[in-house]
């Protein structure tokens, strides 16, 4: 199996713009390094995965590039972005609410699987 950097977003608030660039950049750079990159995206930064709410966030104040901007710059990289399942119940989604970019619903068992099955994955949470 190849070098993977799974991204978990589990404490990153989108009331606070400025926690999100560093996520979405590293994801970025990991996947132009040719890394497998798996961003999964809970608790309160799963509303990230919701159409419309990226879009209207920035990194910084005035800054024409948009939390989305981001999103899509990682996934164009080859980052692949997932939402936790209990996201969808927690902000009133369904899978037609999710942003183009996301890959889909995941429970906290892949995460964990990922994680211990593959003795070459690497860990940062946000």
């Amino acid at each position: 199996m190849a070098d993977k950097l799974i991204i978990v977003m589990v404490n990153t608030d989108p009331r606070n713009g400025e926690e999100l660039g560093a996520p979405f950049f590293q994801a970025t750079v990991a996947a132009a390094m040719d890394y497998e990159v798996d961003v999964v995206c809970t608790a309160t930064a799963g509303q990230l995965m919701k159409k419309g709410v990226a879009e209207k966030l920035v990194v910084k104040e005035g800054s024409p590039k948009t939390v989305y901007d981001f999103i899509k710059d990682a996934h164009e990289a080859g980052a692949k972005f997932y939402c936790c399942s209990p996201n969808l119940d927690l902000f009133d989604m369904t899978e037609d609410d999710l942003i183009p970019e996301c890959e889909g619903i995941v429970g906290g068992a892949k995460v964990i699987e990922d994680i211990m099955e593959n003795d070459d994955a690497k860990v940062l949470t946000y």
